[in-house]
């Protein structure tokens, strides 16, 4: 299996389950003209984040990374009439491309708000509690996001928390990694927090080898 397989099988399950979308598609072109990162969820898995927001009956959900906000699409749509989402974005010029694609989608900021700035001072200003969180900012900070996290959850809440397999490199408990360190420290909260039930998926795909944690609040 390669790389190349794994993009392969992407494309045909996106292929054979999800109908054209030519609003998401513009979200993704607009932010790759803009200069922005190409580190947006894959579409099948901003659908499994769609689905997973639905089946836990969201009405208030929490992003930490918006990016140029493809993943806040597929949130906001798995919103109920009357429905709020934050996301959290630390650079200015990703939260206006953002804010731009969410708009052509059809959110306004009374669905759908952006807080500009580090996540970790905006998170202890927000009210919860949130009944759905995804975490998907940088990963050196993914034992703080939880915990913040977790303070504005309730018992039920699903937390998701994205790219925390590193390419397989989170077992190496030698790694100088940054990113690995965060993900590991991530992997010590979540084993010691009795709040929180948790596991952990491998995924491979377009985005390579990765994964991400799925937990529910006690």
């Amino acid at each position: 299996m390669t790389d190349k397989t794994w993009a392969e099988v992407d494309d045909y399950l996106t292929g054979a389950l999800l109908a054209p979308d030519p609003v998401l598609d513009d979200a993704l072109a607009d932010s790759a003209a803009a200069g922005l990162p190409s580190i947006a969820v894959a579409p099948n898995q901003g659908k499994l984040l769609n689905l997973l927001a639905r089946l836990s009956g969201a009405r208030r959900i929490l992003e930490i990374g918006t990016l140029g906000g493809y993943s806040t699409i597929w949130l906001a749509r798995a919103l109920p009439a009357g429905g709020k989402l934050v996301t959290c974005e630390y650079e200015p010029k990703h939260a206006e491309v953002a804010k731009a694609n969410l708009a052509r989608a059809g959110f306004g900021e009374d669905v759908a708000e952006i807080r500009v700035g580090a996540a970790l001072d905006t998170l202890p200003t927000l009210t919860g509690p949130f009944d759905f969180v995804f975490i998907d900012a940088d990963k050196a900070n993914l034992a703080n996001y939880v915990r913040a996290a977790l303070e504005l959850s309730r018992p039920g809440t699903t937390i998701v928390v994205d790219n925390v397999v590193r390419q397989g490199r989170v077992a190496d408990a030698g790694s100088d990694d940054p990113n690995v360190r965060g993900a590991r420290a991530m992997f010590d909260v979540l084993a010691a927090e009795p709040r929180l039930d948790a596991t952990a998926v491998q995924t491979v795909g377009t985005k390579g080898h990765d994964g991400f944690v799925l937990a529910i609040v006690r």
